[in-house]
């Protein structure tokens, strides 16, 4: 099957319930593509699919922990089951963790890159295979990742070794498939509002015992546009990605910053 030629398609979102995630289930919702959404509750995840419904989408989720195997597989599955073959997935499930590096902790270190990086394999072999990408011919997987994973951040090595590790996956993997119908490219958030980065902001006002709102004035600072990004924008870009007019975007890793990255 041409790679330009779009079949009618399911997506699965994963981490689908808030912040980007959330936005990304809605713009590829309203791009008319059935989506199925993952996160770790079950009242959130019943809860934004009634939402997402009643506002006339074709929306389907269930429970499930992506750095498990065995999750990841029960995930896909009921993907299948509800909507058909996966033609575009997001990993989009992430979390933050660090701190002064020497004193990282193994559960700290090992859980974001099992959050980040691990589940960004395991989903996406998942979708390969069970959720019938490669038989079909045609695919588009997006990778959520960060500026962080290109230019390091400051009391973060965990997530920027995280970050960094889905797109050299990305890029490896878009190579592979080249041939095969299937784009793979990474979108790379800078500072984007949503709750994780208020975690991440109470961290950095611990961390240089000032406030949070000190915090966000020196962040908005180092941002040439003076402020966060918003998800809606970050969804716009994996919106584009999942088109016609991009199948010739493939091993990209592309920001959305504010200018915070330039590279």
């Amino acid at each position: 099957m041409s790679s330009t030629a779009t079949p009618p398609s399911t997506a699965l979102v994963t981490g689908g319930t808030s912040g980007i995630g959330l936005a990304v289930a809605e713009t590829l919702a309203a791009r008319g593509l059935r989506v199925f959404l993952c996160a770790r509750s079950r009242d959130t995840v019943e809860t934004v699919v009634k939402d997402l419904r009643a506002r006339g989408y074709e929306v389907d989720g269930c429970e499930g922990d992506v750095r498990s195997r065995e999750s990841v597989s029960r995930v896909v599955r009921a993907a299948v089951d509800s909507f058909g073959p996966v033609g575009v997935l997001v990993n989009n499930v992430g979390r933050n963790g660090g701190g002064t590096t020497s004193r990282i902790t193994d559960e700290l270190w090992y859980d974001v890159i099992d959050t980040n990086l691990n589940s960004t394999f395991l989903v996406t072999r998942e979708v390969l295979t069970t959720g019938g990408m490669e038989e079909a011919g045609w695919g588009r997987i997006i990778n959520i990742a960060s500026t962080g994973g290109k230019q390091g951040v400051p009391l973060g090595a965990p997530y920027s070794a995280s970050k960094g590790g889905m797109i050299g996956f990305t890029k490896a993997l878009a190579k592979e498939l080249a041939t095969c119908g299937i784009t793979v490219n990474a979108v790379c958030p800078g500072y984007v509002e949503t709750p994780m980065a208020a975690r991440v902001r109470q961290a950095y006002a611990t961390t240089w015992q000032t406030t949070e709102d000190e915090v966000l004035a020196r962040f908005n600072a180092k941002i040439p546009l003076g402020r966060y990004s918003t998800p809606g924008e970050v969804a716009g870009l994996v919106g584009y990605l999942v088109g016609d007019e991009a199948a010739s975007i493939t091993a990209q890793a592309l920001n959305v910053c504010g200018g915070l990255g330039s590279y």
